[in-house]
């Protein structure tokens, strides 16, 4: 295959079997711990296996290409992507998502390596398709479609990306304390955190918590079985925050709860948080910013969209 050529970057994960190896230094003692708590070891090594051989053929087809580099997503937040880079995520929904927040524009093609394990909203294509799909996405034949982004902006110039949510709130299982504003609303909060989820996202996170409080709003029947939660498309051009169990007292209200973000309407917050306030987004706990009292935070929607190739 001739190439004169744009760069792929792989992103790769560590499966279950060998995330237990980093902890427990040796197979055989990975082994012992799991089947002491009474799971089913051969399950992580069929797993593993299947990974093994799909990362084998993305390998060989990338060899054949030319330029390419492997990352694993442990590294992404240090990565620089050239602009006209592909990247290519070999694993799980969750892994499209982590990498997708790190790009600006480049085009992502997710590969499902067991599709009888992963359903892969976001894994359109398998390990055997990419060498199909590389020429048609480096000559922008392929059509892409396209993802909005949340993003949190720090008063100290620190941003964070998010493919589906945004979380902002407590580190541990505390309240989280916190002066909130949208337009010309604005009021001190106590809760559980805050949700601020995309067109994508809305399947998902913030589908749960909004399905919660309508079985909870049936069950005291303040609303009718009529009431449906639908998710929007995945570019939306606004954001919907909602905020988990919001306590009203002497100091903290509880008016402003659920709304939309858009451009014209950033939502801002300030921590009144001592420690353990935190940003992070897409599940992605590791990667997050500190906010703590006095830090500002201006949430909207990113100027970069992701680019998902179809």
């Amino acid at each position: 295959m001739k190439t004169d050529c744009r760069k792929v970057v792989l992103v790769t994960r560590r499966t279950r079997l060998e995330e237990l190896m980093a902890q427990h230094h040796t197979l055989a003692q990975a082994k012992f711990y799991l089947e002491h708590l009474g799971a089913d070891f051969s399950d992580y090594l069929a797993e593993n296996a299947s990974y093994a051989r799909s990362l084998e053929i993305t390998v060989r087809t990338l060899e054949a290409w030319g330029r390419y580099q492997v990352v694993d997503r442990r590294y992404l937040p240090n990565f620089i992507f050239a602009p006209d880079d592909i990247v290519v995520a070999l694993g799980q929904d969750g892994l499209v998502a982590n990498s997708m927040k790190y790009l600006d524009g480049q085009p992502l093609i997710g590969l499902n390596p067991e599709p009888n394990r992963w359903e892969g909203v976001l894994l359109p294509f398998e390990p055997q398709d990419l060498g199909t799909l590389l020429p048609e996405v480096a000559r922008d034949y392929r059509p892409v479609r396209v993802v909005t982004m949340a993003q949190a902006r720090l008063s100290d110039g620190q941003v964070l990306r998010a493919v589906n949510d945004l979380f902002i709130g407590p580190r541990t299982h505390t309240s989280a304390l916190y002066e909130i504003e949208l337009g010309k609303q604005r009021e001190s909060q106590s809760s559980s955190g805050i949700i601020v989820s995309t067109g994508l996202g809305s399947t998902a996170w913030l589908k749960s918590i909004v399905t919660g409080s309508l079985g909870v709003a049936r069950a005291m029947r303040a609303v009718t079985n009529d009431v449906t939660y639908k998710p929007q498309p995945w570019d939306s051009p606004q954001l919907t925050f909602t905020v988990r169990e919001p306590f009203p007292s002497r100091a903290s209200s509880a008016e402003l709860v659920f709304g939309s973000i858009s451009p014209r309407q950033p939502l801002r917050l300030r921590s009144q948080m001592p420690e353990n306030g935190v940003i992070f987004s897409d599940g992605m706990e590791a990667d997050y910013l500190r906010f703590t009292a006095g830090m500002e935070a201006t949430i909207t929607v990113a100027e970069s969209q992701g680019r998902l190739v179809v």
